[in-house]
């Protein structure tokens, strides 16, 4: 056979195998028989400086102790890549968690509305434009004493749930759209070292789990990665709803291995709820005004005829409101799939923060 075509066979395969790597980074995850509890509310730490970028806080898992909180912070971000926030997913009748990555687009995460620019589709907290990130003041706790590309740009989102999990009993009803699909197979990074750390030194403090804090915990965000100081956090408002302690312990409820539960097909998995029952949450409508008119957007993750461009002038000084969160100890029972029931149109609330979160 030529050596010329064994060499770029071997080179195609050295190429397929990387990318394979590369997305097993943020196709595996953790299993778990029951799901998070529900998103504490926090308020957003003012970004350090350009460059930066939010990723929020989230429930991991640690074998020993169960769920604890890892506090949003801010990431000095990899020039035009993005954040895509992990979440827990219903599937195979366990909890997965599917890592996030870095990309040049926002692809699915769960549905989920992490606040500050991540109303559960999308995000709309900046962009990068020309090599810099410029940030929506609107939704982002940004000064322009430390950073000077900003701009104002309204979103409105009618997502309120704090639920924490994609799918199941009671779980947010969302399934990625066609340019989620598409920007799934994009080529992606996972999470920086500095954000391992940070996810790290968040288990070694017992105050960030779920067993002690029940939903709120005392450090529910941070100015930078890792920094814990007194200075640097930020404490919960309030849990995102009533806590429900596991009847099963941490060493019941862990399934397998981190590396048995695989999505070659960069899809999430979705289970459709029990027929019959509805769960919170399930209102994905976000209808921001997502700024394609702007050359220098470079997220385009919007179907056509998904969002609805709204300008309306909003307040922040929404106030925290309880809601009913899903028991943890309560595993859903499988059913045949059925359809997604239809979104429930809702108001815009007044402001644009809830539960002392800013969209």
């Amino acid at each position: 056979m030529n050596r010329s075509i064994i060499r770029w066979l071997l080179l195609g395969l050295v190429v397929l195998s990387f990318s394979v790597a590369s997305f097993g980074q943020v196709a595996v995850g953790i299993s778990v028989r029951f799901g998070p509890p529900p998103l504490p509310v926090y308020a957003q730490p003012i970004c350090p400086g350009s460059g930066y970028i939010w990723t929020p806080g989230y429930w991991a898992w640690n074998d020993m102790a169960g769920y604890y909180w890892v506090p949003g912070t801010w990431v000095f971000a990899p020039v035009g890549m993005l954040w895509t926030p992990g979440y827990w997913g219903w599937g195979g009748g366990f909890y997965v968690w599917h890592p996030g990555y870095w990309g040049p687009h926002v692809g699915f995460y769960g549905g989920i509305n992490y606040g500050y620019g991540y109303p559960g589709a999308g995000f709309y907290g900046g962009e990068w434009r020309h090599g810099g990130f410029y940030y929506n003041r609107s939704v982002t706790n940004v000064s322009v004493t430390n950073v000077t590309n900003v701009y104002n740009r309204t979103v409105i989102v009618n997502n309120r749930s704090t639920t924490s999990f994609n799918g199941g009993n009671g779980g947010i009803q969302a399934r990625p759209t066609h340019n989620e699909e598409k920007f799934a197979r994009e080529r992606h990074t996972a999470a920086l070292e500095v954000q391992n750390h940070h996810e790290r030194e968040a288990a070694t403090n017992r105050q960030n789990f779920a067993s002690e804090n029940h939903g709120r915990p005392v450090v529910a965000a941070t100015a930078r990665p890792g920094d814990f100081g007194s200075h640097s956090v930020v404490p919960a408002r309030a849990a995102g709803g009533e806590y429900h302690a596991p009847a099963m312990s941490p060493r019941e409820a862990r399934v397998g291995a981190p590396g048995e539960h695989r999505n070659p097909e960069g899809f999430r998995p979705f289970t459709p709820p029990t027929k019959g029952t509805s769960s919170p949450g399930s209102d994905r409508n976000v209808s921001p005004n997502s700024g394609h008119d702007s050359p220098y957007n470079q997220n385009p993750h919007n179907d056509a005829g998904r969002h609805n461009e709204q300008h309306t002038q909003h307040e922040s000084h929404g106030s925290p409101q309880p809601h009913e969160s899903p028991r943890m100890n309560q595993q859903p029972a499988p059913s045949r799939p059925t359809s997604p029931p239809p979104p429930q149109k809702q108001s815009p609330p007044h402001g644009n923060t809830y539960h002392g979160k800013r969209f």
